[in-house]
């Protein structure tokens, strides 16, 4: 042993076990305190750290338990203790290893120490190894568009904190393994995760070195509109974006002074027809038998037969073959009306609105309309040969657009409006009712009722939108993509003009969240995916109250809205999509998200059952660093996962300025003077 390392020792391994290892501390000391060349080390505080000689490299060993036995003095008269000759011990649990000489700390152990192994306290330098701290910003030169060169550093490491219990340590995680996965924030209501998650980020973006992360991309899904205070004091390059979900006729907050000339403001706007079928179907809660099959068939109308022609890029020949598929449509269902058990009247009152909203050029209202005339309530009469004439022409004229059962295009996600949506699913039913399925329209009535109340509802006028009144970046979704990304096209080229979005949800009910959080991770996630090269350009979902959309059980609403996060959390990472999960309640959230996370930070946490979940989805971390849970104080934390070398409880980094999301003051807020100023403005 060297005899840096003899002078260290502080005991001797007394009991091995698989899980658990007991030093006997040397005697002769009244307390747990080691004078050391260096320091005072204080080696018995549960979470510090000891290590084992072991040839090459030291075993380290984390103190989960400290005891004390009392011998009693050899005179049998005499009642006191001797506190300085009581031996005492520390219960330890083996951690990981690290080089003697150099080298990097290694989670997880192979070889075990022996029994009356020496225990050493761990020094500052030991720390930082097993922290890996060491690692300075490296200075990088780096060209710019226009191909110059710019030296500037770029750090490896991010503060998030200090640790809980190695005063003042600082706390670092790895950038490249932090935010190149997954991260889930845990903890209960007012344990501090908002103010985590704003603390990751603001250090993130206000860093002094030449090189800025002017590359990043957060967006975050707002929900309790707590995030858009947390960016006052970050610098003014750093762009940012406030989109609010809102009424048209409320206004906007401005942005604050700090952020007046760095933060775009605009109303949250969704357009409908960038919603697959599936989101659809979500929306307007169609059951998969028959009222699934309905719905995406009115959507193929919307596309077959489009409000604003020559949208659609293709050859002249597959456009002679939508025209012959649009006269099929009409053909078929106008024959099944005339063939229909309704009265005379009702049938050409049917075809005449429907080819008000739906027609060609071959069949319109003017054309079919002649074969219509009504004597004595019949489309034929003997007395008048020129009825039966033209009804019969009418019949043949028909059949001659027929096909035989032409396959229907799918939904292209062309502009239409709602309306055109809900003539649409009508037509969709009669050509379902042409097809034999007389009973389909008394299945698909909910399906029809709940399309009526969204097009009536204001709370979904985000979605409504006007595609004529939209400009580029809210028409087409790659566009809208892009201006959420911060991405613009300028001179031929891709610019980055900002790095945070924020989606303020607040005013929007747990149905519109779901929705409008699924479509748009799922269009970011298809941008993504579409990117040459990919991977180049990583974007981070901050998802706040996930319980609320992204559950293991989809409440009434969120049928398969969780669907697209399970996908980003299995393949975000092939093309730099990545998810920060905060939630309250991981026992509620999705099993499949949490499992694909690398990264963990956990606040405090006392439901049994999400004790239970962390515990699932975390095998190697011991019960011992799980108890320790229930009773962290706010702002604390327990770190772990690929970004840290060890898990480890640390005070969470100040967020400065904090989220809105402080904790009432009853005490303040209750005692006051009679007829008091109170701070709500009408």
């Amino acid at each position: 042993m060297a005899r840096d390392d003899a002078s260290r020792v502080i005991g001797k391994i007394v009991s091995v076990s698989a899980d658990r290892l007991v030093v006997e501390l040397h005697r002769g000391s009244d307390n747990f305190t080691i004078v050391g060349f260096d320091d005072i080390h204080y080696v018995a505080t549960l979470g510090s750290y000891l290590t084992v000689p072991m040839q090459a490299e030291y075993v380290v060993l984390e103190v989960v338990g400290l005891r004390e036995k009392d011998n009693p003095s050899s005179q049998a008269s005499q009642t006191e203790l001797d506190k300085a000759s009581s031996a005492k011990f520390l219960d330890v649990e083996p951690v990981g290893s690290m080089p003697i000489q150099g080298g990097s700390f290694r989670f997880g152990v192979s070889t075990f120490p022996p029994l009356y192994a020496d225990a050493l306290y761990a020094r500052d330098e030991d720390l930082d190894r097993i922290f890996n701290v060491e690692l300075p910003p490296q200075l990088e030169t780096k060209k710019d568009a226009a191909g110059a060169d710019h030296q500037g550093s770029v750090p490896h490491n991010i503060e998030i904190g200090t640790s809980a219990v190695f005063k003042g340590y600082p706390v670092k995680s790895r950038l490249d393994e932090l935010f190149g996965g997954h991260v889930a924030v845990l903890g209960n209501t007012g344990s501090g995760k908002s103010c985590t998650v704003a603390s990751i980020f603001q250090s993130v973006f206000m860093k002094p070195e030449a090189f800025a992360p002017l590359s990043a991309a957060f967006v975050i899904f707002d929900v309790n509109g707590e995030y858009r205070r947390a960016l006052d004091n970050i610098p003014a390059w750093i762009g940012s974006c406030y989109l609010k979900a809102s009424e048209p006729n409320i206004a906007i907050a401005a942005p604050s002074v700090n952020r007046q000339a760095a933060e775009t403001i605009d109303r949250f706007r969704l357009p409908h027809w960038f919603m697959s079928v599936d989101e659809w179907a979500l929306l307007l809660r169609a059951s998969e038998r028959s009222q699934l099959p309905a719905l995406r068939t009115a959507l193929g109308l919307t596309t077959l037969f489009q409000e604003t022609p020559g949208q659609q890029d293709v050859q002249a020949g597959a456009l002679d073959n939508l025209k012959e598929i649009r006269n099929h449509v009409l053909a078929k269902i106008i024959l099944s009306i005339l063939y229909g058990d309704a009265s005379t009247p009702s049938k050409a009152d049917r075809i005449l609105a429907l080819l008000n909203a739906f027609s060609t050029d071959e069949i319109s209202k003017d054309i079919v309309s002649a074969g219509l005339t009504i004597y004595y309530g019949q489309f034929r009469d003997g007395q008048h040969q020129e009825t039966t004439v033209n009804y019969d022409a009418l019949l043949d004229f028909l059949n001659e657009h027929q096909q035989d059962e032409p396959v229907l295009p799918g939904y292209a996600n062309a502009p239409f409006s709602f309306e055109r949506l809900q003539a649409a699913l009508d037509l969709a039913l009669y050509y379902e009712e042409a097809n034999g399925n007389k009973q389909i329209r008394d299945y698909c009535s909910q399906l029809v009722t709940r399309l009526k109340s969204v097009i009536d509802n204001p709370d979904y006028e985000f979605l409504r939108a006007d595609a004529a009144a939209l400009q580029d970046h809210d028409r087409e979704p790659t566009y809208y993509v892009d201006r959420l990304l911060g991405i613009s096209v300028d001179g031929g080229r891709y610019k980055k003009e900002r790095q945070i979005c924020i989606i303020d949800l607040n005013d929007a009910s747990d149905e519109i969240v779901e929705l409008a959080s699924a479509v748009v991770a799922r269009l970011i996630f298809d941008r993504m995916r579409r990117a040459d090269p990919r991977n180049t350009m990583p974007v981070h979902l901050i998802l706040e109250e996930a319980h609320r959309y992204i559950s293991e059980k989809p409440s009434r609403f969120a049928i398969d809205a969780g669907i697209t996060f399970q996908r980003i959390a299995k393949e975000g990472r092939k093309y730099g999509a990545f998810l920060i999960v905060a939630s309250q309640r991981p026992s509620e959230l999705s099993k499949t998200v949490l499992s694909q996370c690398n990264n963990f930070i956990i606040h405090r946490i006392q439901n049994p059952d999400d004790l239970s979940q962390i515990r699932q989805m975390t095998p190697f971390i011991s019960d011992t660093v799980l108890k320790r849970l229930p009773s962290l104080p706010k702002q604390h934390a327990l770190i772990f996962g690929n970004s840290v070398n060890i898990p480890m409880t640390f005070r969470v980094r100040d967020a400065v300025p904090t989220p809105n999301s402080s904790d009432t003051q009853v005490r303040d807020i209750w005692y006051v003077p009679i007829d008091p100023k109170l701070p709500w403005t009408p």
